[in-house]
């Protein structure tokens, strides 16, 4: 069976031809699946019986079963998703009290970057997701919203590096935006990554205003090395460098995320050489305190010292956002849920 969200518009309509259905009934195909939701071509009831038939004995909507559901008290939302080869992973939905629902979607199954205060690449990279499965995620996210809510924002930072995977997290995120797909603006994107220079140069050439957010978590090479192993081929000058591009190539200023670990980097001095190294730059920086693994040795930031974090790079002239923690009690750090499931299954 071909996963009916691997294929692009133009796949589908050159489908439809080669069956003798004329083109405009794959914009009533895609409106069924993104606009009303639904589970199986029987329900697409505009459609002549014969080109629902021939849909589904090609086609399937859904390649993944929902393993696990978690919910918080605070609105978060988790999903771990196994998919049609057994592998697992994850995605969660986040509200805030101005009434946006942000989702959160995963590019890999596992990850290589290794990042040494995450719990997605502690069994290292299995493999890339599809287009399809990319898709999926949203959509399944979708049916948790209760009645008047709607997808507001996405974020490509769930398990995965979303630049190691661009062929196919770029037509998920365009089908994403368009007014008849999910609908949700390229501005309201965000595709985070660990700085893959290579990767954030391809991304800015295309020009396609999503928003760039790069995880930094130190200001110097030797931190960043111990924290981000991924930074040892690199270096933090060439992650800034292609940064400064993405933002001179299409004026979107970039975010700086530095997840705060307790007696790690949360220090004065780490504060004072963050503002020295992004003074100048049009940047946010994006301070979130960790979300504690079992399995991981650190531990989360002191409440002052956030607060003085914060106040150190506010004094330089840099903006800076404090993310709240969401989703504590249903393990919404990324990988956590899978890793914990699979623990309790071995």
């Amino acid at each position: 069976m071909i996963h009916l969200l691997d294929q692009t518009p133009d796949q589908l309509q050159a489908w439809l031809a080669g069956h003798g259905v004329p083109g405009y009934r794959a914009r009533q195909v895609w409106q069924w699946v993104y606009a009303r939701g639904a589970d199986d071509f029987d329900q697409m009831t505009d459609l002549p019986g014969v080109v629902r038939q021939r849909l589904a004995a090609d086609f399937q909507i859904w390649s993944t079963r929902v393993a696990a559901h978690r919910k918080a008290d605070d609105g978060a939302e988790k999903l771990l998703l196994e998919l049609a080869d057994g592998q697992r992973i994850e995605c969660v939905l986040l509200r805030d009290d101005r009434g946006h629902c942000t989702i959160c979607v995963s590019t890999q199954v596992g990850c290589a970057m290794g990042c040494a205060f995450c719990a997605s690449g502690l069994d290292g990279l299995i493999r890339n997701l599809s287009t399809g499965e990319i898709l999926e995620q949203m959509l399944r996210l979708r049916q948790c919203l209760a009645d008047g809510e709607r997808i507001s924002h996405v974020v490509v930072m769930g398990m995965g590096e979303p630049l190691a995977n661009l062929d196919a997290l770029l037509p998920a995120l365009a089908m994403a935006s368009r007014p008849d797909g999910l609908g949700i603006g390229a501005r309201r994107i965000t595709i985070s990554t660990v700085g893959l220079p290579a990767g954030i140069r391809r991304l800015a050439g295309l020009n396609l205003q999503y928003h760039l957010a790069v995880s930094l978590h130190a200001a110097d090479d030797p931190l960043r090395d111990r924290l981000v192993p991924a930074n040892r081929k690199t270096g933090i000058a060439a992650v800034l460098a292609a940064a400064d591009e993405y933002f001179e190539q299409t004026g979107r200023r970039v975010t700086f995320e530095y997840v705060l670990l307790k007696d790690v980097n949360d220090g004065p001095a780490h504060a004072r050489a963050l503002a020295a190294l992004l003074r100048g730059r049009p940047a946010l920086v994006n301070l979130i305190p960790f979300n504690p693994v079992a399995e991981l040795p650190f531990r989360s930031p002191l409440s002052p010292d956030v607060m003085r974090f914060a106040e150190t790079l506010r004094e330089a002239g840099i903006a800076v956002k404090l993310r709240y923690r969401k989703g504590d009690e249903i393990d919404a750090a990324c990988g956590q849920l899978r890793l914990q499931e699979e623990t309790a299954a071995g």
